[in-house]
């Protein structure tokens, strides 16, 4: 094979995740939950906003609302005072009393595990849906959030126009044993080293596989 062939190619999907594993061996999101609920509701809430902010958040409002019935109870007005400092707070908070209302009525109160009708709940999406089945119900799901999106492309190892295309991407290479954390470390990865403004190629433990050619030194 050509060093052009190569390159279009793109990294060796086990030489990249070994490295990646390597680093950090158990990696884990980020995001602060205590039951299955408590996770779909704070990934909800995540959209267009950081963790951190969502963890600040939601720290209060899980010690006394972990179930959809304690946030119909709570009920919209309640949960704003919670969750302001979020962008799009009334947004997702008619979102969160819904899909709980929805839980309750057709889901005998839990949280499906099924990506199709994760996704009928109110502001529930796939990347979301695939979060909630990785995190909650260990399955091999790759939720494409702007850092995967950015790992995958730059990189050249699941590129793609759309999310969806670096899902299929990333569906079609990682290897087995790699499929149950893989988007926690391209998340994890493109989060603190491989940066939108300004990545940190020096320090970054996949560099000599990466097909970014703009590599910072």
């Amino acid at each position: 094979m050509t060093l052009a062939a190569a390159m279009a190619r793109g990294p060796d999907p086990e030489a990249f995740f070994a490295r990646l594993k390597a680093a950090t061996p158990d990696p884990e999101g980020e995001l602060d939950y205590v039951n299955p609920y408590t996770l779909l509701v704070a990934v909800v809430l995540s959209a267009q906003a950081t963790d951190a902010g969502v963890n600040k958040a939601t720290e209060e409002l899980f010690k006394t609302v972990d179930t959809p019935e304690k946030m119909i109870a709570l009920g919209e007005a309640g949960l704003k005072k919670h969750i302001k400092t979020i962008g799009l707070y009334n947004t997702k908070a008619k979102n969160v009393i819904a899909l709980s209302k929805m839980l309750i009525e057709h889901h005998g109160g839990q949280v499906p595990k099924d990506r199709d009708t994760l996704q009928t709940l109110p502001g529930v999406g796939r990347k979301t849906a695939n979060v909630v089945l990785n995190i909650a119900f260990g399955e091999e799901t790759f939720a494409v959030d702007t850092h995967v999106f950015r790992v995958g492309n730059r990189a050249g190892l699941a590129p793609g126009r759309t999310p969806d295309e670096v899902e299929a991407g990333l569906e079609r290479k990682v290897p087995g044993p790699y499929r149950r954390h893989a988007h926690h470390w391209l998340i994890l990865h493109g989060r603190y080293v491989c940066k939108a403004r300004l990545p940190d190629c020096p320090r970054c433990v996949v560099r000599e596989l990466c097909r970014f050619k703009e590599k910072t030194v």
